[in-house]
């Protein structure tokens, strides 16, 4: 069996599919994996380190307002069309999955016209332009949030929670060990996403003064953001730690994590559940983050701070939390609730039951 995925540009729509990838790959060691995503995303070292072949095609916009760009994006979108209709007709995949992700239309279009079925799976609470119109076609949709669930498509949708890698560590101990940080501190981890997040970056500096100087920061920066400030900030705060991104290093610094600072992506709150962290949100505002982030506060899954907050109010947060343990505890156990992570045999059913 040939199994295609799509998606990228960010890492939200990446996270779900690298799960179902790790799965499937469990149940049947002979699946053939090939992943389609954008050229200068950050998607592609992880999708590489899964040894899951990995190319790349044209990754148009539309935009849902008067703009020159939508006439770049345009040609963008045509030549993306036949590039997928190339890549379809020399790999002959068996499905096309995707979660999200301009990418990944064009895919869509080419494997209805093959008689390819296709399953997207939504994340966010909204619902965006590209997946709304994959739905029109998919076979199979599955939604992370039973409200969202119930907003979309009848018949072709089901509510599965969100997929997640495995995240588990056995000794927290060496976990510790590769950041040089000792057994008994207190560590908050931040992190901006798959390109990190200027904004982010420069609010946990801000707060860096204001926290205990005996806890510990493990903060990713971004792959092309510079370096310059954090390493000024390490001087002065020797526990501080700037790394530019992670791969299968994340999972070590969410074990060892006391609190995390993030943004919104699905994918992130989707780990963040899993591993039941209490977590301070600072979404990306007017986007579907934004959306995500109110959806999971009012419910008392997440602490959620909007983009005027200070450096003072972000470090009385994270005070709150690690100096409050049952509060913390309460906050990931919540957002576990809300957000369950789909069962692998459920994972195995949908692609047995599309592919037969």
């Amino acid at each position: 069996m040939k199994i295609l995925l799509s998606g990228g540009g960010t890492l939200g729509p990446v996270s779900p599919l690298l799960a179902i990838a790790e799965i499937y790959r469990q149940y049947d060691p002979t699946v053939s994996l090939l992943w389609v995503g954008t050229k200068n995303g950050p998607e592609r070292q992880l999708v590489e380190e899964q040894n899951i072949k990995f190319i790349t095609i044209r990754n148009g916009k539309w935009r849902r307002y008067l703009s020159l760009l939508n006439v770049v994006d345009l040609f963008r979108l045509v030549a993306a069309f036949f590039q997928s209709l190339i890549i379809l007709m020399k790999e002959k995949p068996d499905l096309l999955i995707s979660a999200g992700g301009y990418v990944s239309v064009p895919l869509h279009a080419v494997a209805v016209l093959f008689g390819i079925p296709c399953w997207v799976h939504q994340q966010d609470v909204g619902v965006g332009l590209a997946n709304k119109l994959m739905f029109l076609k998919a076979k199979k949709i599955t939604a992370a949030l039973g409200e969202t669930a119930g907003k979309l498509p009848k018949g072709r949708t089901e509510w599965i929670g969100n997929p997640s890698r495995s995240l588990e560590v056995g000794d927290r101990s060496e976990a510790r060990k590769k950041f040089n940080i000792p057994e008994s501190a207190p560590v908050i981890f931040v992190f901006g996403g798959g390109t990190g997040s200027n904004h982010l970056n420069q609010l946990i500096l801000a707060a860096m003064p204001q926290l205990n100087p005996a806890w510990h920061v493990i903060h990713v920066v971004g792959r092309d953001r510079s370096g310059e400030s954090s390493e000024m900030t390490s001087e002065i705060f020797p526990n501080y730690h700037a790394y530019k991104f992670f791969t299968e290093e994340m999972k070590y610094a969410y074990a060892i994590a006391d609190v995390v600072v993030a943004r919104a992506g699905f994918g992130t709150l989707t780990e963040l559940a899993a591993l039941s962290k209490p977590a301070v949100i600072l979404p990306m505002i007017g986007t579907h983050q934004e959306e995500n982030a109110r959806y999971f506060a009012a419910h008392g899954g997440i602490i959620m701070l909007d983009q005027a907050a200070s450096g003072l109010k972000l470090a009385q947060v994270i005070k709150d939390i690690i100096e409050s343990p049952q509060k913390g505890q309460e906050l990931g156990s919540t957002l576990h609730s809300l957000l369950p992570c789909t069962e692998p045999k459920k994972i195995i059913e949908i692609i047995l039951e599309l592919t037969k």
